[in-house]
Order: structure tokens, then sequence, then C-alpha cells
């Protein structure tokens, strides 16, 4: 005679350990979710441990520069005099060597002229009819002044030439993020501003000054 087994119990265990292991996976979901960061797309922390970050470094980095120039900023009447005077002591008392030529951090107040691709000549009293000063508000910052400009950042910090290169662009956009986005760089002429910048002496002819402070009176 045949014993036959119920089937119901064998049942009710395969749906309890089914159970039991889907509890187990959620929570296992659940944990991984909570021990994971989520990178914002593009952020500053969007970006393999150990590599460098222009966004991340222009965000750390523009306001300890921006501080330097303010606190060293030199009127642009008297800079311009200490330097037709004496140029080796103009660049010892006020400059910082930078490559080809000397930075300068300067301040003026004077009213914008024409402009040409976002840099406008700028007339400010008391100073020569040489040099012309000129001011750069975008779209395009050129060159590498707001990295150069200190004396404190140097080739030897970064891992090569590119990060190096890029340090100094990632300072332009975010002095244009923080200094220029709330201005209408397209229809200034004629505007008075104050400015506190800084430009690199290459002629003597003509200062193009990148703004660290720009306000229009």
């Amino acid at each position: 005679m045949s014993t036959l087994t119920p089937a119901a119990p064998r049942r009710d265990k395969a749906r309890t350990r089914a159970a039991v292991a889907g509890a187990v996976a959620a929570a296992l979901v659940l944990a991984m979710a909570l021990d994971t960061k989520w990178v914002k797309s593009g952020g500053a922390a969007d970006v393999a441990p150990g590599t460098f970050s222009p966004l991340a470094y222009g965000q750390k980095t523009f306001p300890i520069v921006q501080k330097a120039i303010l606190g060293r900023a030199v009127p642009a009447p008297a800079l311009a005099a200490a330097i037709a005077k004496d140029p080796a002591a103009a660049a010892k008392q006020y400059g910082v060597p930078s490559g080809v030529g000397v930075e300068y951090p300067v301040s003026f107040t004077g009213t914008l002229g024409d402009g040409d691709f976002g840099n406008y000549d700028v007339h400010v009293d008391g100073m020569p009819d040489t040099p012309k000063v000129a001011l750069q508000t975008g779209p395009a910052i050129m060159g590498t002044d707001l990295r150069d400009a200190t004396g404190t950042i140097e080739f030897g910090q970064f891992t090569n030439q590119i990060d190096y290169q890029n340090a100094g662009s990632a300072l332009n956009k975010e002095m244009k993020k923080q200094v220029l986005s709330r201005l209408d760089t397209s229809d200034l002429k004629g505007k008075t501003v104050s400015v506190v910048g800084v430009f690199q002496l290459t002629d003597p002819a003509k200062w193009l000054v990148t703004p660290v402070s720009l306000e229009v009176k």
C-alpha cells in the first residue's frame, strides 16, 4: 500500500523560501543604493579618482586669486607713472614675473568706448595717452593672467602641461561665472565702470585687463 505525501506543505515551503530570498535581495539592493554616491554628470565630482578636475579647481582657487588681486591692485595712473619712470623697480614693487612679461594687478574707474569681440577700450582719468587701457569681458577670456597673477600657481603643482593649461582656463571660466554672468557684456559702450583686474605687460602701448571685480555705475 503506497503513501502519498501531501503537495501543499511542499508548496508552502517553496513559497517561504522564495519570499525570504526576495526579502534578502531587496535588502541588498537598498544597502547598495544607500552606499552609492550619486554624481551629477559634468559636475565637479564627475571625474575618476586622482584625475584633475578643472571645474573643482576653478571653484576652489578663483576666490583665492581674486582676493590676492584685490589686495594688491594699484590705481592705474600711479602704476603707469611707476612703469614709465623705472620699469624694473615697478616690476619688483608691484608685479609678478611670468613668461614673457610681468603680471600687474590694477584698479581703475573709467568710461567704456568701442568694443571688439568683448574687448572694450577704457578712458581712465589721469592716464597718459600711452598706454591705452582695454578690458576683456568675453565671451572668450584670453590668456592665463588669473593663473599667473599671484606667483603661487606653478607648473610643478600639476601632473602635466595639459592640466596646467586647463587650470588657467578653469579660472577664466569661474571668473566669468562669478563676475561677468550678471552683466550684459555686449552692451557696455558708454557705461562707467569700476574695475579691479590684472594684465601682463607685453605691449607697453596697451594693457588688456582681465577683471576679477567689475561694477557698472
